[in-house]
């Protein structure tokens, strides 16, 4: 069974594993190399049980510890060639490259791969979906506004992780933040505010859809409640409070979540109403 586990998430970092009980992938390994290990000690994995480190696109939040954590532990680094070229100018030491398309599928440790476009400011960024036997669970980090492919790649998922980074409100009268920064951020290649998450999950909410977990969750423009009420609004207008809702914190681990939770469809008496903490200490 395809289960993952966020080991953090946020501009500080990004992280999380995913493993098909004979393989474990890192995606993204934007924690420094110490707090990478360390979290992954906490959760019972072991840098060398991985397969590779699939990395979304090269800002710091995404990559902060690869050069490190790849020098003691000679992992495969799966990411698209624009950005192992970027990479590469930064990263002096020699490393297992293994290039994937920057939109297409492929076959790595168990897993079938999809990978796709996302418009953010990185040299390629990407989006992937994972399928493994009958799961299926969908990745979306960093993008700064939603587009058809997205539309079309993330509508048949149990699991979906989507950043959720800031509420429009908060953002705006942030004092801390130059004008210019709050433009780069709500621009088309910055991220998702809170309601355009929420509009996008409603636009590809199927009956299928099981489990959304928001993240890269802003800490001074943001809230788990904040985001949570935005996302269970779209869901109660879509008949579908049934969907469970949680977020990644930056500090700290998310459970261990099975992709597919191949719970019986409820009577709407019985439906599970979305939550609101940074995340659910459930394994269904």
């Amino acid at each position: 069974m395809l289960k993952w586990i966020v080991l953090g998430s946020g501009s500080a970092g990004n992280s999380a594993v995913v493993c098909t009980g004979t393989s474990r992938l890192l995606i993204d390994a934007g924690l420094s190399a110490a707090r990478l290990l360390e979290r992954m000690q906490a959760i019972g994995v072991t840098p060398d049980s991985l397969s590779g480190i699939f990395i979304t696109h090269e800002h710091g939040d995404h990559c902060k510890g690869l050069d490190i954590l790849t020098k003691k532990h000679p992992l495969p680094i799966l990411c698209n060639a624009r950005t192992r070229e970027v990479l590469r100018d930064a990263i002096r030491t020699e490393k297992q490259w293994h290039i994937i398309p920057g939109a297409g599928a492929f076959e790595f440790a168990g897993l079938h791969i999809e990978t796709f476009s996302v418009p953010h400011d990185a040299a390629d960024p990407v989006g992937l979906v994972l399928r493994h036997e009958d799961s299926a669970l969908g990745v979306v980090s960093d993008t700064g506004h939603v587009t058809a492919q997205m539309r079309q790649k993330l509508r048949d998922l149990d699991t979906l992780f989507i950043e959720a980074n800031y509420d429009t409100g908060l953002l705006s009268s942030d004092p801390k933040r130059p004008w210019s920064t709050k433009q780069r951020i709500q621009g088309r290649h910055g991220h998702l505010s809170n309601e355009q998450t929420a509009a996008f999950i409603a636009d590809v909410l199927s009956p299928r859809l099981e489990r959304i977990v928001l993240g890269h969750l802003s800490q001074d423009c943001n809230s788990p409640g904040l985001a949570t009420a935005a996302v269970q609004s779209a869901l109660s207008q879509a008949q579908r409070p049934d969907v469970h809702v949680s977020c990644a914190a930056p500090h700290e681990p998310t459970p261990w979540f099975p992709v597919r939770l191949r719970r019986p469809v409820q009577s709407p008496a019985a439906l599970v109403p979305v939550h609101s903490s940074w995340h659910q200490m459930d394994l269904f």
